[in-house]
């Protein structure tokens, strides 16, 4: 088994780094998307660019190569290979090798781990993220609230490995997104699809 779990990690290494919000923008000729706005590669510095296709192009992306790590890993290693990989892709597209390591903030592809790992959490995080972003129009705050009750409904629902794994995910997520967060204490965060 410690082979099966070597290549799903690997598999979902690989498929988490590949930056599709990159590659898209640079496929229909805007500018290095790390130019503008926060400088990231996910969805919403995506919508920044004024293309909405696009950064919707790039949230379904990010968020399927995190489903496809688990279902891969999962059709052949089992569950615990399938958790293995969907982690993996959460760090590839944090920290992809094709990009010196820096890569985007993880939400699209948080999203997509929770599809492929039990749907209905991230059902749940979707409501939330839109819900808080339908008040506030701020991203950030969004998947800062929604994946803070995310671990919190899986374990309410019994599945404690899972819980323990997104608690561990939404960490990393809140950290990545230190920067968002003093800027929502100043007043200064960027709303979304706000030009900057």
């Amino acid at each position: 088994m410690i082979g099966t779990y070597i290549l799903a990690l690997l598999i979902g290494y690989l498929l988490g780094s590949i930056p599709f919000g990159l590659v898209l923008t640079k496929f229909a000729g805007t500018q290095d998307l790390r130019s503008i706005g926060s400088g990231n590669i996910g969805a919403t510095n995506v919508l920044r660019t004024g293309r909405k296709g696009l950064a919707a192009a790039t949230l379904l992306c990010d968020m399927l190569k995190g489903t496809a790590a688990v279902v891969i890993a999962g059709t052949y290693g089992g569950p615990n290979a399938a958790m293995l990989a969907g982690t993996a892709a959460f760090l590839g597209h944090l920290f992809p090798v094709w990009l010196n390591f820096k890569g985007g903030k993880g939400v699209a592809v948080y999203i997509g781990i929770l599809l492929g790992l039990f749907w209905p959490a991230a059902l749940i995080f979707c409501v939330l993220w839109l819900a808080t972003a339908a008040t506030s129009r701020y991203s950030s705050l969004s998947a800062l609230v929604a994946s803070f009750v995310t671990p919190i409904f899986l374990w309410w629902f019994g599945h404690d490995a899972l819980a323990g794994l997104f608690a561990v995910l939404t960490l990393a997520l809140w950290y990545m997104h230190r920067e968002n967060i003093k800027r929502l204490q100043a007043g200064t965060e960027g709303r979304i699809g706000e030009k900057k």
